[in-house]
C-alpha cells in the first residue's frame, strides 16, 4: 500500500449516509471525499429512527468496511426522558450515557486489534470514553483527531437560559458535565477541527496548546447549483430549511413566525413562508396556516430552493457554521441570516448576503428581495460564485487530509 494512501477509522454516533440533515451532511461529504484517495471504515452507532440497511447500503458506496452498531439508548419519546431523568443523578451527560453501549467498544476492540489504522477520526466528543488507542500486537496505535461539530456544552449552556423551568433545569445540570467531558476528550487527542474560526478560539481560550485546525462545512457544489429544469424563482415564496427537532432551529422559526414575518406579510399580502424539514415538534405544527407551509422532510431540496425568491436563517441560538447557508448559496439563493446564522462563512455582507440581527430590519430585508428580483438574482450569482471558490468539499477534504499528515508524528 502507498505511503501515500492513509488508512482511516471513523467512529460516529449516527451514520453519515444518506445525509438528511447537517451533521449527517458534514460527515458524508468528507467521507466521500476522503475515500476517493484514502482507505476509510466505519464503525456506526445508529439509533433506532435510521433504516439500518439503507444506511449500511449508502456508506458502503465509498467505505471498505462498514460496521453499524444498533444503540439500545437510542430511543426517543418516554425512553430518551427516562435516559435524560437519569443523568440528572449521574456523574455522566446525558449524551455520554446516551453513546455508552458496550457493543459499540466490542467492535472496535476487534477491529482495532486486528488491523492497524493510521487515523481514527471520531465524530463528536460524545464517544469521547471509547478505548480507540489500539493495534494489532507490535504495532503503534492510530491517531486520534475529533470532528467538532459545535462547542456541545457551549450550546447545551445557551439551552439552559430558555425554555420551561424543567428544561433549564435539565440543562443547566448537563452542560457542566458536558464541558468537562469535551474538553476531555479534546485534550486526549492528537488534533481536532472545528466549523469555524470563532469556534476554534472560545475552544483555545479553554484548552491552550491543543493542535487545531479549520475545515469549514460545505457544499456539494456539483448537485446544489442551478439547473435549466428546475422552476424559477416565484417571487413570493421565503424558504427556510433544516432539521426540526434540532432546538436552534426550532428557535430560529418561531422567532421568524412571530416577531418578523407580520412584517413581511403585511408588506407582500402574497407571500408564502415554506419550512422544510423533518421532525419538527407540535409547537411549530401549531405555526401552520393558509400562507405559512410545514412540508416534512423532502428527498430533494433543490426545486424548492430553485422556486424560492429568498432563504432565512434567522438563528439565535447554535455555534459552528450553517450547512443551510453554504447550501443555499450553491443554489444561488439570495440569503437573509443573523449574525450569528453567518457566523464561521466568510461572506461579504450586501454583496454574498444579508445580514440582519433586529426583526425589523430582517423583515425588510427580505421585503427589500421580494420587491426587487434584479437584486435577489445578483445576490445569488454571487453567492454561487462565493461557493465554488471557498466551500465545496472536495477543497474542505483536502485541507483535511493535511490535516491528519500533520498529526501522524503526534502519536509516534
Amino acid at each position: 500500500m502507498s505511503p501515500e494512501r492513509l488508512r482511516i477509522l471513523y467512529v460516529t454516533p449516527m451514520p453519515a449516509s444518506p445525509p438528511r440533515f447537517g451533521a449527517q451532511a458534514r460527515m458524508h461529504g468528507l467521507m466521500t471525499e476522503i475515500a476517493r484517495r484514502h482507505d476509510v471504515t466505519a464503525v456506526v452507532l445508529i439509533d433506532n429512527e435510521f433504516d439500518i440497511e439503507e444506511c449500511r447500503s449508502a456508506m458502503e458506496a465509498y467505505c471498505r468496511k462498514v460496521v453499524l452498531v444498533p444503540n439500545p439508548n437510542g430511543q426517543t419519546g418516554r425512553d430518551k426522558r427516562l435516559l435524560q431523568l437519569q443523568s440528572l443523578v449521574s456523574t455522566r451527560s446525558f449524551e455520554r450515557l446516551r453513546a455508552t453501549v458496550p457493543a459499540l467498544q466490542e467492535a472496535l476492540d476487534g477491529l482495532l486489534r486486528a488491523e492497524r489504522f493510521d487515523i481514527v477520526n471520531m465524530e463528536f466528543t460524545f464517544l469521547g470514553h471509547l478505548n480507540v488507542r489500539q493495534a494489532p500486537s507490535g504495532q503503534a496505535p492510530p491517531s486520534l483527531v475529533v470532528d467538532s461539530h459545535n462547542i456541545d456544552f457551549d450550546l447545551a449552556r445557551q439551552y439552559a437560559r430558555m425554555g420551561s423551568a424543567g428544561r433549564r433545569l435539565y440543562h443547566s445540570r448537563n452542560w457542566p458535565k458536558l464541558r468537562d467531558e469535551e474538553l476531555g476528550t479534546y485534550r486526549g487527542a492528537d488534533g481536532v477541527y472545528l466549523c469555524s474560526t470563532a469556534d476554534e478560539q472560545r475552544l483555545l481560550d479553554l484548552a491552550p496548546g491543543i493542535r487545531t485546525t479549520v475545515i469549514p462545512n460545505a457544499a456539494d457544489v456539483a448537485y446544489y447549483q442551478p439547473r435549466p429544469g428546475d422552476p424559477p424563482p416565484d417571487g413570493r415564496t421565503v424558504v427556510f430549511f433544516g432539521l426540526l427537532s434540532y432546538i436552534p432551529n426550532v428557535d430560529g422559526v418561531t422567532h421568524f413566525v412571530q416577531d418578523i414575518w407580520p412584517r413581511i406579510a403585511a408588506e407582500h399580502p402574497e407571500a408564502r413562508f415554506k419550512i422544510i424539514g423533518g421532525s419538527p415538534p407540535p409547537s411549530l405544527l401549531k405555526l401552520a396556516e393558509p400562507r405559512i407551509e410545514l412540508t416534512g422532510f423532502v428527498p430533494d431540496l433543490r426545486p424548492h430552493l430553485a422556486a424560492a425568491a429568498a432563504v432565512v436563517v434567522p438563528l439565535r441560538l447554535g455555534g459552528g457554521t450553517r450547512l443551510k447557508i453554504v447550501e443555499a448559496m450553491a443554489m444561488a439563493k439570495p440569503v437573509v441570516s443573523t449574525s450569528l446564522g453567518a457566523e464561521g462563512i466568510e461572506a461579504v455582507p450586501g454583496q454574498d448576503l444579508l445580514i440582519e440581527d433586529q426583526p425589523i430590519a430582517f423583515a425588510r430585508a427580505v421585503n427589500g428581495l421580494l420587491a426587487e428580483p434584479a437584486l435577489a438574482a445578483q445576490l445569488g450569482r454571487s453567492a454561487r460564485q462565493l461557493a465554488v471558490a471557498r466551500y465545496a468539499w472536495s477543497e474542505a477534504a483536502r485541507s483535511l487530509e493535511s490535516f491528519y499528515r500533520q498529526v501522524l508524528p503526534a502519536a509516534a
